[in-house]
């Protein structure tokens, strides 16, 4: 141990700046391919009695959702010297479905969406497999989680600017949203590949990571699986509320008659942002993984109680909308983004098992995006026809609820392994 050590170098700051600035703005970049065709409304279009921005959102979300499947394996399995040309080729990939969909006339190009989907639901393993198994992951994967807070209302604001300064359609919005950020991404994506492995110290504190074949995912699985299953439970629940909020911001502003969409669309994450980067990044002055494993379960489960409290506060009509939007994003980001960047990171230093986050997060989202997928299809589908406003209130209570039993159920189920642990 007497490798460890406790001054940060002048090295240590460097690559802290260097990993930090280019994974934030390669995964903000992700998101100007997937997320600016949602800043548009597509009016009076709809296909098999499905308003067609839902069908786009669902086609997309099929792919996505897919891709996560398939990312068990490949990120699982991705070895370092092949991250950056998977990532470069993956986001060409959806780049060109998007030129499809602008160029492919409407009812014929939504499954382009689904196109451009399926690549881009990898992405985020690629992009975090330069960053994980460090002393500072922490700090490295909040900036990184940072990106999507911001980026989201970042890249529909600029797709909604396109379409009204302009006059560009809504149609080929996207693809020049993307163009717009490419060279953005193309930086980022080289100042990745120049970083180094995680050093000896790095191993000593946090746990070698390797690729993961199939029976190391299955022995992985089978030693921790009902701990897996209540975190992916959470994990679902966050990300269809996430989702919602994502993609139907726009009808929540409007349906409380606010008219200046791009800015609150910024306005509403940047705050976020700041705090939630800030928390989690704290963590990294935890040293005992035990102790921060157990404080990840905790801070969920406040920040289930927190969403709990506000959004019956909202449903009451004692919470303004512009304070429950920013603080129900808060409540729901900061798990997320633990999931993301702390959680599973810590699960792994904490019972020393060489493995890789990226098999425990693509279990998670594929899940995920499977819920987000079929309450979408609810919404579309159920005979009541709830109202955006009252959707996005049951959706806040139910994954308040969600969240504080399933980490009150995780928390015990992992305190039960540190007294009798097995080896896996």
């Amino acid at each position: 141990m007497k490798v460890l050590q406790n001054k940060i170098s002048r090295e240590d700051i460097n690559l802290l700046l260097t990993a930090s600035f280019a994974a934030f703005i390669t995964y903000l970049s992700m998101y100007a391919f997937r997320k600016p065709f949602t800043a548009a409304t597509f009016d009076q279009l709809s296909l098999w009695g499905i308003d067609y921005k839902i069908l786009l959102i669902l086609s997309q979300l099929f792919g996505y959702t897919l891709s996560k499947y398939i990312g068990i394996k490949i990120i699982a399995e991705l070895k370092p010297e092949n991250r950056t040309k998977t990532l470069i080729y993956l986001m060409l990939f959806a780049w060109i479905a998007l030129f499809l969909f602008a160029i492919i006339p409407y009812p014929f190009n939504f499954p382009f969406m689904f196109l451009n989907g399926l690549p881009l639901g990898m992405i985020w393993g690629v992009v975090f497999s330069y960053l994980e198994g460090r002393r500072f992951t922490e700090l490295l994967g909040a900036v990184m989680a940072s990106s999507f807070i911001v980026a989201s209302g970042l890249v529909k604001g600029v797709g909604r600017y396109l379409i009204d300064q302009w006059a560009v359609s809504e149609l080929w919005m996207p693809f020049f949203t993307g163009m717009i950020f490419l060279p953005i991404l193309i930086f980022g994506a080289k100042l990745l590949h120049r970083l180094p492995p995680p050093g000896k110290e790095d191993i000593i504190l946090r746990t070698e990571r390797v690729p993961m074949n199939y029976a190391d995912r299955k022995l992985f699985f089978r030693r921790f699986m009902p701990g897996i299953i209540f975190s992916v439970l959470i994990y679902v629940g966050l990300t269809i509320f996430r989702d919602l909020r994502d993609n139907f911001a726009i009808e929540f502003w409007t349906g409380y008659g606010y008219s200046n969409t791009p800015a609150l669309l910024i306005f509403s994450e940047v705050p976020i942002a700041i705090v939630v980067l800030v928390i989690i990044a704290l963590m990294i002055f935890i040293k005992d993984n035990k102790y921060a494993f157990f404080m990840n379960l905790t801070v969920n489960l406040f920040s289930g109680i927190f969403l709990l409290v506000i959004t019956i506060l909202l449903m009451l009509n004692k919470f303004d909308p512009i304070y429950w939007m920013i603080l129900a994003g808060f409540a729901m980001y900061l798990p997320y983004i633990i999931f993301h960047t702390v959680y599973f990171e810590r699960w792994i230093a904490y019972f020393k098992i060489k493995s890789n986050i990226g098999f425990l997060m693509y279990i998670s989202d594929a899940a995920g995006y499977l819920g987000s997928t079929l309450i979408l299809l609810f919404k579309n589908f159920n005979p009541y026809q709830i109202g955006w406003i009252d959707f996005f209130k049951i959706s806040g209570l139910i994954t308040s609820l969600l969240i504080i039993i399933l980490s009150l159920l995780t928390f015990f189920y992992f305190k039960r392994q540190h007294i009798n642990p097995r080896i896996l």
